[in-house]
């Protein structure tokens, strides 16, 4: 995929961040010829950008007036993966949710609806936002299923009403929006404790896979709400990422792309893999369902970005697993660093 980013200017809104560096990185590896990163490492480190003249550091938020006076319209492509990390931190703080997962979309769509350079701007959305609630039998969640109102937190309810600023923005001003939905994403460069304290112990135990990974190589026995009968749809963050640039190139403004494997597997099943790989031998710690999350089962289809796009998750889970442990093991003094910033607040245990 080098050819089509050869020369172009990129600015990646989040790109601090998990996937957003992770998207940094590959788009420098295709050719990008420069890159303006925004982020005001709320839930990210400056170590994860790379250091390179061809990439710019911009922190603060994309909502700030100071930001967004100086982005011009002189970019290619644009990715907008900024938000507040995640469900039960918006929860906690409903506020801070919407200060920086909804009130940071509308005014970037706002800001660049009439640059005219502007190729594509691929909007991350999440596919708990359109799941079905259900502990039963889960079915692949297409990019159709109509929406319920019935959401399980402020952030699935930034994520979506984003989707709905995407729709018109793109109806009203033609700005050229796609919408990427994601799947729970693992892999290399997801920081335990990133960025600043969000309220909840979720600051640090921030994702189920890193919190797993990590618990797991020290030997202590991971947490399992609910017996681990939920079930996720697990995507490696080089795919995710193949995929975002894929909604750039071939994705359809106004259209909205699942990036999912299509497979689905219970929270059980995965400590059972992590504690195989990591040769973990204590035993699970049975904790109580979380009472917010009623979308127990859930993962997607990804027929449609795999006809439209000629998208496809090629990371079997085991496989992205080891690489995710193999790089956890090698930046532990650099994850527990992030993390003893907010001992005082939570247990590191």
């Amino acid at each position: 995929m080098r050819y089509p980013w050869k020369d172009v200017k990129v600015l990646v809104a989040g790109g601090a961040g998990f996937v957003g560096s992770n998207l940094t990185r590959a788009l420098l590896n295709a050719g990008a010829k420069k890159i303006v990163v925004v982020d005001n490492l709320l839930s990210s480190e400056r170590e994860n950008i790379p250091e390179t003249r061809k990439v710019r550091f911009c922190e603060g938020s994309i909502a700030d007036d100071d930001i967004l006076i100086n982005i011009k319209d002189e970019y290619d492509y644009v990715f907008h993966l900024a938000t507040y990390h995640g469900n039960q931190s918006s929860i906690c703080d409903p506020l801070a949710d919407h200060e920086n997962n909804l009130i940071t979309t509308l005014k970037l769509f706002h800001w660049i609806k009439d640059f005219r350079r502007v190729k594509k701007v691929v909007y991350s959305s999440a596919g708990c936002a359109v799941a079905e609630k259900t502990y039963e039998n889960a079915r692949p969640a297409r990019e159709d299923d109509p929406i319920s109102l019935e959401m399980d937190s402020p952030y699935s309810i930034s994520k979506i009403v984003g989707e709905f600023y995407a729709v018109y923005f793109h109806k009203q001003h033609r700005l050229p929006a796609v919408r990427a939905r994601f799947q729970n994403v693992y892999g290399p460069g997801e920081v335990l404790g990133a960025g600043k304290w969000r309220g909840t112990p979720a600051t640090v135990w921030r994702n189920v896979t890193p919190t797993f990974i990590y618990k797991a190589l020290k030997g202590q026995g991971l947490p399992l709400e609910n017996s681990g009968i939920a079930s996720r749809d697990f995507i490696y963050v080089e795919d995710i990422v193949e995929g975002l640039m894929l909604c750039a190139l071939r994705g359809a403004g106004g259209d909205v792309y699942n990036l999912a494997s299509g497979s689905e597997i219970t929270i059980k099943e995965l400590a059972d893999l992590i504690n195989r790989l990591t040769d973990n031998k204590s035993r699970v710690n049975y904790l109580p369902r979380r009472d917010w999350d009623r979308s127990g089962k859930r993962f997607g289809s990804p027929e449609k970005s795999k006809q439209r796009l000629g998208f496809e998750a090629k990371t079997r889970l085991e496989k992205g697993l080891q690489k995710t442990i193999d790089w956890t093991r090698d930046h532990l003094d650099f994850i527990e660093k992030t993390m003893r910033k907010h001992e005082h607040l939570v247990s590191l245990s």
